[in-house]
């Protein structure tokens, strides 16, 4: 006689449907998404360097990024079946990060860039003119004739 309780009623529920299908699936589509950034990463080669088009290719790039890293945490990491205060737990410290990581890039370079604008010894090297390689062909050096 087979005794049914709760917690076995929770195990056979979560393992009784289409794990393996939802797997595939997902790897299917993680698959689509990087064979597209490969063919943009390639496409973007022969693109100008400063071109409209090439920042452009980079951010769909960058989603199609992100839409993979919601994939992998959501599926592999088995985020996606947990509790939304658990999810919230996880995201909102990781946001954080990346929010501190920008925040810090954006902050060391302002001040790389005032530490050149007021520095001297930098206006200087950079407002000094090259010397002339060229010599003049009329000219003479001393001690020819």
């Amino acid at each position: 006689m087979e005794q049914h309780t709760a917690y076995s009623d929770v195990l056979h529920e979560d393992t009784h449907g289409g794990g393996t299908k939802e797997v595939i699936k997902v790897t299917i589509i993680l698959s689509v998404l990087t064979i597209v950034e490969v063919f943009l990463g390639f496409w973007m080669i022969g693109m100008e360097e400063n071109g409209f088009g090439k920042h452009f290719v980079k951010g769909v790039i960058i989603i199609l990024m992100l839409a993979k890293a919601f994939y992998i945490v959501g599926y592999f990491m088995h985020l996606k079946h947990e509790l939304k205060n658990l999810i919230m737990t996880i995201i909102v410290p990781c946001l954080l990060f990346v929010w501190f990581i920008t925040a810090f890039l954006f902050d060391g370079n302002s001040f790389r860039t005032l530490r050149n604008k007021y520095n001297p010894v930098y206006k200087q090297m950079t407002t000094e003119k090259a010397p002339a390689t060229e010599e003049k062909k009329d000219e003479k050096k001393p001690g020819q004739e």
